[in-house]
């Protein structure tokens, strides 16, 4: 922490002290230090590898955007370094939901959900920008937009129905292929890549977002099924109302109507959020079932309360059922839920904490 608090000072032209370890990843390490004159700043350091250095790519380029998060105060690629300002102690949109006010849990999922249809919908003029931005910071490197995720997510799951003993019904990968490709292009917006509860401050002045290591363009529907799944690919993942998970959804969509008016129509709206459920259902299958058959566990190591992986798949799987434009996909989720959960001694998963006593 000492080497990095001196390289971090160096760069911002002062010295910092006082390093506070905030956690961070196998990537990066993060730390809140004191100013000379008595602030405080957010360190993040990237070690150097190959994931590390698209990481800290992402984190710059998304920041020096100002469209959300924290003001970027300085950066240096070749220590893989950044300085920016200090959000403070606010509550994470996890802390509100895990905890027992249903009224500032409402008002966060609502703040967070406007907050990042407004950041799409602003950031559709500014995409050029944001690729000069990743290639100032990545240096030749490609960005997230440049990997074919969700295609490559195709042959993974393929392979592990394969693994599981199943066979995939007739038609899957030719209508797994043809989702992941329908909206990226045509419905695009700015993520900060990783929109989970824990990531969201809900500050006096509204959302700001953390962690921006994923950043780049993807389609609004995918961080619109993020409401209403919801947090498709998170930890925090417990079921919401129904009346507030739609007025969540439509938070969302009201700001990303402003730059895609098609997007009010109803059925066009509905085809999206099913394309992207089917993408996000698949991530989380490959990303949870193969730690899940075993035995199952908690989605986090330390957060409390938090669901077992088997509760979310079963979850996952089950809201996919009603999937009726994409009969394969539908067939599948059957297969999994007969054939692998049915044994799975695991109760529903619950509502989130904060809204237990209110339904």
């Amino acid at each position: 922490m000492d080497e990095i608090t001196r390289a971090a000072g160096a760069l911002l032209g002062q010295p910092l002290r006082d390093p506070v370890d905030l956690g961070g990843s196998p990537r990066s390490t993060v730390l809140r230090c004191r100013t000379a004159t008595g602030g405080s700043v957010v360190v993040k350091a990237f070690v150097d590898e190959p994931e590390a250095r698209r990481a800290y790519a992402g984190e710059a380029a998304g920041l020096s955007l100002g469209l959300a998060g924290p003001e970027l105060l300085a950066a240096d690629h070749e220590q893989r370094l950044l300085v920016m300002a200090d959000l403070g102690d606010a509550p994470t949109l996890a802390d509100l939901l895990l905890g027992t006010d249903p009224k500032a849990a409402e008002r966060g999922l609502l703040e967070w959900a406007g907050g990042l249809g407004r950041l799409a919908a602003r950031s559709v003029p500014r995409r050029a920008e944001f690729a000069a931005l990743w290639q100032q910071h990545g240096r030749g490197l490609p960005s997230w937009e440049d990997e074919p995720w969700q295609q490559q997510n195709v042959g993974a799951f393929l392979g592990l129905l394969a693994e599981c003993g199943l066979t995939a019904p007739p038609g899957l990968a030719e209508e797994l292929t043809a989702v992941g490709t329908a909206d990226g292009e045509r419905y695009p917006g700015f993520t900060p890549g990783d929109t989970c509860p824990d990531n969201n401050l809900i500050t006096p002045d509204g959302l700001r977002l953390l962690d921006f290591e994923a950043a780049g363009y993807q389609s609004v529907f995918l961080t619109a099924a993020y409401c209403r799944m919801p947090f498709s690919s998170c930890w925090c993942v417990h079921r919401l109302p129904d009346d507030l998970a739609r007025r969540v959804e439509g938070a969302y969509r009201a700001e990303v109507v402003v730059q895609y008016p098609d997007l009010a129509e109803d059925a066009l709206w509905q085809a999206g959020m099913d394309r992207a459920t089917v993408v996000w259902t698949v991530d989380s299958t490959l990303h949870l079932l193969r730690r899940a058959l075993p035995e199952d566990g908690p989605m986090h190591r330390t957060r409390q309360p938090v669901p077992t992986r088997r509760q979310v798949l079963r979850h996952r799987w089950t809201s996919a059922l009603g999937l009726t434009g994409h009969p394969a996909f539908a067939a599948t989720v059957r297969l999994l839920l007969a054939e692998l959960a049915a044994g799975w001694d695991a109760p529903e998963l619950p509502g989130y904490p904060a809204f237990r006593a209110t339904g």
